[in-house]
C-alpha cells in the first residue's frame, strides 16, 4: 500500500518509536468481526450454537472475532438477526457509551447502523432510539438493518443535526456522534480511502465535525452522556476537537475511559481512547466520553417541551386537517390510539391475526396513516416535523381491506411470540429455499392451519409466508432474498 508521505510524516511525531511497528501491521490482514445481537439471545446460546470458532472482542461484551473464510454475511443466522457484521474496533464506542433500558438516545450519524443496531439492542425494546443520517438513501440501509435486528423502538430520521436540535431540545440521556473523518484508521481495510484523504483530508473534516459536535451538545440532557469517536489518528479531528468543544460548552467535562490491554491514552495523556492495528487486533479508533453537567440549563427561560405544548396541543396539531372518519383532504387514513384500533377492527381483519400474538399491541401507541399501522416509540411526539422514514414499529398494512404483517413485525418476534409457527433448523434446506423466495412443501406431521405462518429457523424470526395446509406461500421481503 502506497501511503501519502505528509500522512506518513505525522505518523512518525505521533507515535515515535512506535512507528515501525505500526507500519508493520500494514502488511496483515485486517481483523473480522461479529456482533451478537443481545435482544435476540445471549452470549452463553450463541457460543453453544455458533457454527464458527469462537473469539470474543475484548471491548465488547457481545463482539466477536471472525474467520475470513467464514462468510457470516451468507449465513441463515445473519437473516435471522442474530448478529452483525462489524470492524472489531467499531464496536468499542457503543460499548463506552453503556446505554441502558428505558433510555432516550440519540445516533445522529447512524448509517449503515452497526453502530445503532447495539444502541438499539441494548434498550431491550425499552425507551426510544433515534437513528439519524442526513442522506436519506444511506438511511434506508440503516433502517433495513435496524429492523433485521428486530428492534421496534425506533424513529429513522434523515435531517441535519441543526435541524434535530430544533425540534428535539435537551431530550436525549445519551448521544453517540460517530463523526464523518478522513478515514485514517481505515487504510488497511479499506485501500480506496487513501485517494479520498489526498482530496480531503483532516483540514475539510474538522469544521463538520464541530458542527455536529456542536448541535448534539444541545441535544443532551442535563447529566446525560456523550460518546464522540472516529476512525482517524489525526489530533486536530480527535483530541483537538474535544479540546474545542469543552472550550465552547463550558457545561460538559471529560471523563476517563478505563483502558484494556493494548488500548492506548490520548495525546499528551488525555484520559481518551485510542486504538492502533499494531496494538490490537482491530483498526484505528478513536472516542471520548462527555457529559453535560447536572443541573446545566436550568436557568433557560423555557423548557424545549414546554415551547413544544401540551399533550393535547400536541395531538390538535397532529389530528389538524383531518375529518371525522381521521381521513385528511387526500383521502388518507391518519388516526391513532384506539381510534385507530377500533378502524383496523371495523375496515380489516387485523384482529384475526393480532389474536395469534401472545402479546396483544398497545392500542394507545397504535398509529394508521396511509394504510400503515405502527406502534411508536414510548413517549413519541406525533406532532414532530422531521423527515422520518420510520417512526416506531411497521406492523403491516391494510390492502382492501385484508392486513399483511411486515417484515419488521417478523423480526421483532420469534417462535413462541405467533401462534401458527413453523421452525426448520439451519441445516434445513429448505431454509435457503425460504430466503430465495420459493414456495415450501410441509411434510405430514408439519402441516399447519391456513392462515399466516411465522417462519423461523431455529427459534430466530425470518420472515412470512400464508399456509395452505400443506405447504406454505412465500412471503418474505423481496428486497432481503438470499442472492
Amino acid at each position: 500500500m502506497r501511503l501519502p508521505e505528509d500522512f506518513l510524516e505525522r505518523m512518525r511525531r505521533l507515535l515515535g518509536e512506535e512507528y515501525d511497528p505500526w507500519m508493520e501491521s500494514y502488511g496483515q490482514d485486517p481483523a473480522m468481526g461479529i456482533r451478537i445481537n443481545p435482544a435476540r439471545l445471549s452470549k452463553e446460546e450463541w457460543e453453544r450454537i455458533s457454527p464458527w470458532e469462537i473469539k470474543r472482542v475484548p471491548w465488547n461484551a457481545y463482539g466477536y472475532y471472525s474467520e475470513r473464510e467464514s462468510r457470516p454475511a451468507k449465513d441463515v443466522f445473519y437473516y435471522g438477526g442474530l448478529y452483525y457484521v462489524q470492524e472489531p474496533s467499531a464496536m468499542a464506542p457503543a460499548a463506552i457509551l453503556k446505554v441502558k433500558p428505558g433510555q432516550k438516545v440519540l445516533d445522529l450519524c447512524a448509517a449503515p447502523g452497526g453502530k445503532s443496531t447495539e444502541l438499539g439492542a441494548r434498550l431491550l425494546g425499552k425507551g426510544l432510539l433515534v437513528a439519524n443520517d442526513i442522506s436519506a438513501s444511506r438511511a434506508k440501509a440503516l433502517l433495513k438493518n435496524l429492523e433485521m435486528a428486530g428492534i421496534g423502538n425506533v424513529c429513522v430520521t434523515a435531517e441535519e443535526p441543526k435541524t434535530l436540535a430544533k425540534a428535539f431540545g435537551e431530550a436525549f440521556d445519551k448521544i453517540l456522534v460517530d463523526a464523518p473523518c478522513s478515514g485514517e484508521g481505515m487504510f488497511r481495510k479499506e485501500p480506496e480511502l487513501v485517494k479520498s484523504w489526498t482530496e480531503r483530508g483532516p483540514e475539510y473534516y474538522v469544521p463538520i465535525q464541530r458542527e455536529i459536535l456542536r448541535q448534539a451538545v444541545k441535544m443532551l440532557k442535563p447529566g446525560g452522556e456523550l460518546v464522540y469517536s472516529t476512525c482517524t489518528f489525526s489530533a486536530e479531528e480527535d483530541e483537538e476537537t474535544i479540546d474545542w468543544i469543552l472550550e465552547k460548552e463550558p457545561d460538559m467535562e471529560l471523563l476517563p475511559i478505563k483502558l484494556w490491554e493494548g488500548a492506548s491514552c490520548g495525546v499528551d495523556g488525555k484520559p481518551v481512547l485510542r486504538l492502533f492495528p499494531h496494538r490490537v487486533w482491530g483498526e484505528g479508533h478513536f472516542a471520548a466520553l462527555l457529559r453535560k453537567k447536572a443541573g446545566a440549563g436550568e436557568e433557560d427561560e423555557q423548557k424545549p417541551e414546554e415551547k413544544a405544548g401540551s399533550d393535547g396541543e400536541r395531538t390538535e396539531r397532529f389530528r389538524k386537517g383531518t375529518n371525522s372518519r381521521g381521513m385528511n383532504s387526500k383521502g388518507q387514513t391518519v388516526m391513532a390510539g384506539r381510534e385507530a384500533a377500533v378502524w383496523l377492527e371495523r375496515e380489516s381483519d387485523f384482529s384475526d391475526w393480532e389474536k395469534l400474538l401472545s402479546k396483544p399491541l398497545d392500542r394507545e401507541r397504535l398509529f394508521v396513516q396511509e394504510g400503515q399501522i405502527y406502534v411508536l416509540p414510548e413517549g413519541f411526539d406525533k406532532s414532530l416535523r422531521l423527515r422520518f422514514l420510520r417512526t416506531g414499529l411497521l406492523v403491516g398494512s391494510v390492502k382492501r381491506g385484508r392486513f399483511e404483517p411486515s417484515q419488521a413485525m417478523a423480526m421483532t418476534l420469534d417462535k413462541g411470540a405467533f401462534a401458527r409457527s413453523f421452525s426448520m433448523e439451519r441445516e434445513d434446506e429448505r431454509v435457503i429455499r425460504y430466503l430465495k423466495g420459493e414456495g415450501l412443501g410441509l411434510r405430514e406431521q408439519e402441516q399447519l392451519s391456513k392462515g399466516w405462518v411465522l417462519v423461523c429457523v431455529d427459534r430466530f424470526p425470518l420472515g412470512w409466508a400464508k399456509s395452505s395446509g400443506n405447504g406454505l406461500k412465500n412471503k418474505y421481503y423481496p428486497g432481503w432474498r438470499w442472492q
